[in-house]
């Protein structure tokens, strides 16, 4: 028997990242390492970075260098840098902190068994071309322990967008979907460990067309109905979305499906026409505005999710206040802002910048905005019966916290016997980012 080993993960950004550390330490298990929540114990450290925002790289390089002292300490300690950074920098994460014993990209994960054997015995590896087999072929089955009620799953990769102020089609590389049946069974797999919610998961997870038995292409929303039927899964989520790739067999999905929740987040960036061209979103704001109507038309309970970018390069007032004046007519539930961030090789990079102190008052005013919307559409849950999935223990004795159907965190007194459990609570009060309710 293996001796056992320690694995400490740090994970950056957004949900694939946090599906991908879950299948790192799957593989590794393998190698006979176990998880562990302390950097000190570490046999081995991983960061899964996120190359999205300004200056991750940096971060990075600031993150490393805290482990000076436990390299020092045990010399066989291994420390790998994986994800998107790892993708982007290379070679020069190994040149710069020597200490850096393995650079992974996102698409050569499935390899890390194989390169932690190389390491172990001295060598330095710097895994980072796109490969041509399916990293999800070569994987380490999920483990048989039981799960938290609430999972991720990634079924597509890559983007073939090249929006102007994006690095994912340079560190993801190319669309990929992944094949029907292979999502089928992971999916069963999950629920027959206690997984009731599955969150669905891709760069732009709407453009799914994963290959069925017959070869035909499915739909998102044709999967979407073929996990509807496996008995045991309760809810169905899916993130993050393209308006472009919003089709009609998807949004009657969300009119006829009762697993899939009435929540969407349908990323739009700006408000501007002007901006969305030179963003090279190819979708326009009263294209978007009508694609919403068409969504609530169909589900109007809908809970409606969004992405914005202020300060994007050129980005004038005028641009501005069309964004603003989007978000009036939207109404947005919960949402995500920023400011325009410089990736370096990317088209935005090259243009006229707009300053830092303008980035900063727009995003203030964005954000009020988008805060009252918020706290209008928590206010109007009170006094509604919403399904609640309880996933863990709350602050308080007696507490259990879970997430309503339109993904609102919900609060609620209740013994252990609840967790894992949908159950109709009555909301009784709203906070800043969470609800209140009695379990009835």
């Amino acid at each position: 028997m293996q001796n056992q080993k320690k694995l400490f993960v740090k994970t950056y950004g957004c949900q694939m990242n946090v599906y991908d550390t879950e299948r790192m330490t799957e593989s590794l298990q393998t190698e006979g390492y176990v998880p562990t929540d302390s950097v000190e114990d570490a046999d081995m450290i991983l960061l899964n970075t996120c190359h999205i925002r300004e200056k991750a790289a940096e971060k990075v390089y600031s993150e490393l260098g805290r482990f000076k002292n436990l390299k020092s300490e045990n010399p066989d300690l291994k420390i790998g840098v994986v994800g998107c950074v790892a993708q982007a920098e290379g070679e020069e994460i190994i040149r710069r902190q020597p200490l850096v014993d393995l650079v992974v990209g996102p698409q050569s994960y499935h390899k890390l068994p194989v390169l932690e054997r190389q390491i172990k015995v001295g060598e330095k590896r710097v895994e980072i071309d796109f490969p041509t087999e399916d990293k999800f072929d070569f994987l380490a089955k999920r483990t048989g322990v039981k799960r938290a009620p609430s999972a991720f799953l990634t079924i597509q990769e890559g983007c073939d967008k090249f929006c102007a102020f994006c690095v994912v089609p340079y560190t993801r590389g190319a669309e990929l979907s992944r094949p029907v049946e292979k999502v089928t069974s992971e999916v069963r797999s999950l629920v027959d460990k206690g997984v009731k919610e599955i969150t669905l998961l891709g760069q732009n997870v709407n453009a799914y067309h994963g290959a069925g038995q017959d070869g035909a292409q499915f739909t998102l929303a044709q999967l979407i109905w073929k996990l509807e039927k496996i008995n045991g899964l309760e809810r169905i989520r899916y993130t993050t979305s393209h308006p472009n790739d919003m089709t009609d067999d998807l949004i009657d999905a969300h009119r006829d499906c009762q697993k899939l929740m009435p929540y969407l987040h349908l990323p739009v960036q700006s408000g501007s026409n002007k901006i969305l061209k030179r963003m090279n979103r190819s979708h326009t704001a009263e294209t978007y505005i009508d694609l919403i109507s068409r969504i609530r038309k169909a589900r109007p309970d809908i809970l409606i999710s969004g992405d914005f970018i202020v300060g994007f390069p050129e980005e004038t007032d005028d641009d501005f206040e069309d964004t603003l004046e989007l978000i009036r007519q939207v109404e947005y539930g919960q949402s995500y802002s920023f400011k325009y961030s410089v990736r370096p090789g990317t088209p935005a990079a090259e243009r006229q910048q707009v300053t830092e102190a303008v980035k900063n008052t727009r995003l203030q005013e964005l954000q009020k905005l988008l805060v009252e919307q918020q706290k209008t559409v928590q206010q109007d849950m009170v006094g509604r019966t919403v399904r609640v999935l309880f996933e863990k223990h709350g602050r308080q004795i007696d507490q259990v916290v879970g997430k309503s159907d339109y993904l609102h965190a919900v609060h609620a007194s209740g013994d252990d016997d609840k967790i894992g459990c949908v159950k109709n609570v009555l909301i009784t009060k709203s906070n800043t980012n969470s609800l209140q309710g009695k379990i009835i």
